[in-house]
């Protein structure tokens, strides 16, 4: 079912169904005045064509016209078009024709386009808005494509995939792992519930037991030599009574005490989730953006000036990089580890704005920070971690990275005595 092995002239690393036989199209049959047709681009780019700009689902419906698609996985679907896209002329045609139905909007738009750098400035505009399909079937046609200029969109692709396909896998393990323990205290809690309502079935129990007790004494005839042991044995039995039920109620009381820690638990658990989930999302769009032109000033001018304290080593690049993609300046104290701790103040006058992260500075430092900041009238933000995603959230927040303010996300309040 696959192709032979092309040639590594293009890629030098690619799925086995993106290996086709490299034929290069004759030269004649694509004029400067027409579009280039599927069957006439170089078949290694027919995997990444199909794949990303054809669903599963209308990529089975159409190849159902040509071969037997029952019993065959997405995959195997995806296999036979590859390898009939240049064998099979009706299959080249009707799959030219269903990406240019479908993709009629960014083929009128890329036809504008009268030389090669005018089409690559389309493909990167495209690229940033996130419409890579269409915009991809419109560059690999477009008469003015030239070998490198889809080189460069091919690998662009490629990578997109990889980086996409990771962050898929991290949020998914993510997610299992908080569907894991979540499903831990709900058991925890469904344990503790059916404990509390067997103690208070029992105390319920007890209490009918004495009552009944009760009754049958007052029944039965009393000799005159039995009110002395009567009352000894009433009192034993009250005690014994009451030494049950305060046991129970201790019980339903200790019960009572961990279904509450469990609940806290759970929101505590529900709350990270979404402020991971908040972290994520801004380190996606920074990674989406990175390697493309960013408009200059990003970041309010009131806080383009960012200073931030603390911190580790291993990521103040990546942070630095961050700030200044968005047109921002970046300023750092590592809080005294290396730089003196005396030029602090310098550094905050210089700043519109002040961050640290809790878990990775000392309490003098925190303490100095806050009392400049106030002092200067600069807001100052801490953020949950030293991590390159916190930060990224920071920055991607509405009010300027304050989660505080977030009622249903909010972070647990910073203490500057113990972070």
């Amino acid at each position: 079912m696959l192709s032979p092995p092309f040639s590594k002239r293009s890629i030098g690393l690619v799925a086995p169904c993106c290996e086709a036989q490299e034929t290069p199209p004759p030269a004649d049959e694509a004029s400067q005045h027409q579009r280039t047709r599927l069957a006439q681009l170089d078949p290694h780019l027919h995997c990444s064509v199909i794949g990303t700009c054809l669903g599963s689902a209308e990529l089975r419906k159409l190849m159902a016209r040509f071969i037997d698609v029952v019993g065959l996985g997405e995959l195997d679907v995806h296999h036979e078009a590859v390898r009939l896209a240049s064998r099979h002329a009706d299959v080249g045609r009707a799959l030219h024709k269903a990406m240019d139905q479908r993709y009629a909007g960014a083929l009128k738009r890329f036809a504008t386009a009268t030389d090669e750098e005018q089409l690559g400035a389309a493909w990167d505009e495209a690229r940033q808005q996130g419409e890579i399909p269409g915009a991809y079937w419109a560059l690999l046609t477009h008469r003015h494509c030239s070998p490198a200029l889809r080189q460069r969109a091919f690998g662009e692709v490629h990578m997109l995939s990889h980086l996409v396909g990771a962050a898929n896998r991290a949020d998914l393990r993510r997610l299992v792992a908080l569907e894991r323990e979540n499903a831990e205290l709900a058991e925890r809690l469904e344990r503790e519930q059916q404990r509390r309502q067997e103690l208070v079935d029992e105390r319920e129990a007890l209490a009918a037991r004495v009552q009944q007790q009760a009754i049958e004494l007052a029944r039965r005839p009393i000799p005159e030599a039995a009110p002395v042991i009567d009352a000894l044995q009433s009192q034993t039995l009250i005690g014994l009574h009451t030494q049950r039920r305060e046991q129970a109620e201790h019980a339903a009381a200790q019960a009572r005490a961990a279904l509450e820690q469990a609940m806290q638990e759970m929101e505590h658990l529900r709350l990270q989730s979404r402020r991971l989930g908040r972290e994520l999302a801004a380190a996606e769009a920074q990674l989406r953006t990175t390697g493309e032109p960013t408009p200059p000033q990003q970041l309010p001018a009131d806080r383009r000036a960012l200073l931030y304290v603390g911190g580790r080593p291993s990521t103040i690049p990546a942070i630095r990089a961050l700030v200044e993609r968005q047109g921002g300046e970046f300023l750092h104290h590592d809080g005294g580890l290396e730089t003196r701790k005396g030029l602090l103040a310098a550094l905050v006058q210089k700043a519109q704005w002040v961050l640290f992260p809790v878990d990775c500075i000392d309490h003098d430092s925190a303490l100095n920070l806050k009392r400049l900041a106030e002092r200067q009238g600069i807001p100052f933000s801490a953020l949950r971690s030293a991590s390159v995603a916190s930060f990224a959230a920071a920055l991607a927040a509405p009010d300027g990275g304050a989660e505080d303010g977030d009622d249903d996300s909010a972070a647990p309040p910073f203490c500057l005595r113990h972070a």
